[in-house]
């Protein structure tokens, strides 16, 4: 059996006609790292949304492996405030581990006692990769992971998921990171 099975997934916004996707169907299994690409507004996200049942606005058959554990990267980085010891302790991961995925993508040690709230965007994204990766989980499923992380960022994050091998679903426009990094992609 997959992890995840997808059959038939239709989603339309309230009030529209046409829907956003169609009798989508696909299925996952473990060790895949898939890409989800299309154009901007045609539901890879709202489809991220719907795997994590955040989603229920939907038609057809959405299969998820019993107890399956996800580890999820939202697109928005807003909410990272306060302390990120407090932060990592309240996610429940392993604190060395976090520090040293972000030690791996050149994040200063004077930034561990910071307030994030000063930190840049990408440097929250990179915390969200790296408590993401710091997760035990089956799954981990990132929506747009690179945004606000620049070239060398991209690089250093492809090395930690080739060594990592997490099973991974992705949402990514930077066409070099999806090229080198999916082993399956999903066109929308």
């Amino acid at each position: 059996m997959s992890t995840i099975k997808i059959e038939n997934l239709t989603f339309s916004y309230y009030g529209y006609v046409k829907p956003i996707f169609d009798n989508v169907s696909f299925s996952f299994d473990t060790n895949w790292k898939t890409g989800l690409i299309g154009r901007n507004g045609i539901g890879k996200s709202t489809l991220i949304k719907i795997l994590l049942g955040l989603n229920h606005e939907y038609t057809g058959d959405v299969k998820l492996a019993s107890n399956l554990k996800i580890s999820y990267i939202p697109q928005d980085t807003s909410n990272l405030t306060g302390s990120l010891n407090e932060y990592i302790h309240k996610q429940g991961v392993d604190e060395t581990l976090c520090k040293t995925i972000l030690r791996k993508l050149d994040f200063a040690r004077e930034l561990f006692e910071m307030d994030m709230k000063n930190y840049s965007d990408g440097q929250k994204k990179k915390v969200l990769i790296a408590v993401s990766l710091s997760k035990p989980a089956h799954i981990f499923v990132w929506d747009e992971p690179l945004n606000y992380i620049d070239v060398i960022s991209r690089i250093q994050i492809e090395e930690i998921i080739k060594e990592a091998k997490p099973t991974l679903i992705f949402v990514e426009h930077d066409k070099r990171f999806v090229e080198n990094i999916a082993n399956k992609i999903i066109q929308l």
